[in-house]
């Protein structure tokens, strides 16, 4: 039996021969995607489109934390947390992150969407109910998926959607799942409504906190703290250590026996290799200076009022923040995908966000509120953006 080979790569286009209908398909509606390596100096942009909402990534003491603990660790954590890949960094980070959050205790992933998986998966068993936001991150929707619960997705901040599902479910075990801020439009969840409704049917609440850490509650505790969730015994909190604290990794905050359950049920734990030693002193370091200078917290909230308040002087559909992320509404994928071109080649970088990435359908740019902006780069960059809002 002969089959047909790629001319370029020997490959058998009968087995991969699907992709280019694919290809096609996304090219069509606007959707392809391509990545763009950026330089060190990042070309002299001034960045609004990644998530370092306190502008940490670059700060003296976040960098020497990574180099020290790499100088002393090496460069990676060398196997399994359950192995080799536990050091004494982690096991600090962990404290320091549990204490500031206001939780009892915490474990520190590879990553935030590595986090979020063994939450999910880990606290959703056989014969459960997991009731998700439907405005929720990937992370979550893939963890609801791997998880052996039975899912049930409800409109997006709907507590009372949440009520009805909750007493419709007949025994066992019951998990709500939800974002504490929603990355495409920045909006909070109704987290204290939420969680009276599952004290209702003594059902547990997961919290990905991703876009609240360092922003919300006291000096940056987070949603949960604001909340007044944080140290619960029926709350958990997933955090990414790549946002607001500069770095790269994940961590899940709550009660003891959750901790040590995932310790020994969480395969995203058991079976990833350990952060990387660079990552978690760099997460260190920033935890510590913003518990020392709490203000940056308010300062992100501040910035995103005042894009926000620009933004919409300037005739532009914004949705007001609650946090740190100003969404701007775009007509269609392709508008979107030239509005943030057009901005980019004036030094402006803005997120684009587009189906199949937005639940809801509707493209976005999406803009990084950081600490570190002064009046004249938001003045700047909402000029910048105006000025391309239409061509």
């Amino acid at each position: 039996m002969s089959t047909n080979r790629h001319p370029l790569t020997g490959t058998s286009s009968a087995a991969f021969g699907w992709l280019d209908e694919q290809a096609r398909l996304r090219a069509d509606a606007g959707l392809v995607r391509t990545l763009r390596p950026r330089s060190a100096d990042a070309e002299g942009l001034l960045d609004l489109a990644g998530n370092d909402y306190l502008g940490l990534t670059r700060h003296p003491e976040v960098v020497e934390g990574a180099a020290a603990a790499a100088r002393r660790w090496g460069g990676g954590a060398t196997g399994s947390r359950l192995v080799t890949g536990s050091t004494e960094l982690h096991a600090e980070l962990e404290r320091e992150l549990a204490a500031f959050c206001g939780f009892e205790a915490a474990l520190v992933f590879s990553s935030g969407y590595a986090a979020n998986l063994a939450a999910v998966t880990a606290l959703a068993p056989h014969g459960s109910l997991i009731v998700s936001d439907a405005g929720n991150h990937a992370s979550l929707i893939d963890g609801c998926r791997l998880a052996r619960g039975t899912t049930q997705v409800v409109p997006h901040a709907d507590p009372d959607a949440v009520r009805k599902t909750l007493d419709a479910h007949d025994a066992g075990p019951a998990v709500l799942v939800s974002d504490s801020v929603f990355s495409v439009d920045g909006d909070m969840a109704p987290l204290a409504e939420q969680a009276a409704v599952c004290r209702e049917f003594g059902a547990g609440l997961i919290v990905d906190d991703a876009h609240g850490l360092g922003v919300l509650g006291d000096g940056g505790r987070g949603a949960p703290h604001a909340a007044g969730l944080a140290g619960a015994d029926d709350v958990v909190a997933t955090l990414t250590l790549s946002k607001s604290l500069g770095s790269q990794g994940g961590a899940v905050l709550g009660p003891a026996a959750v901790i040590e359950h995932l310790v020994n049920a969480a395969r995203t734990f058991i079976f990833d290799t350990g952060l990387a030693p660079a990552a978690a002193g760099a997460a260190l370091a920033a935890l510590r200076l913003l518990r020392r200078e709490p203000e940056r917290a308010a300062r992100a909230r501040e910035v995103a009022a005042e894009l926000h308040r620009r933004l919409t002087a300037e005739g532009l559909s914004a949705v007001r923040p609650d946090a740190a992320v100003v969404s701007v509404r775009a007509p269609s994928p392709e508008r979107a995908v030239r509005w943030a071109a057009d901005c980019r080649t004036e030094g402006l970088a803005v997120g684009c966000f587009r189906p199949p990435s937005v639940p809801d359908g509707i493209s976005r740019l999406r803009l990084t509120a950081r600490a570190d902006l002064t009046g004249a780069q938001i003045a700047g960059a909402v000029r910048v953006i105006s000025r391309n809002a239409h061509r």
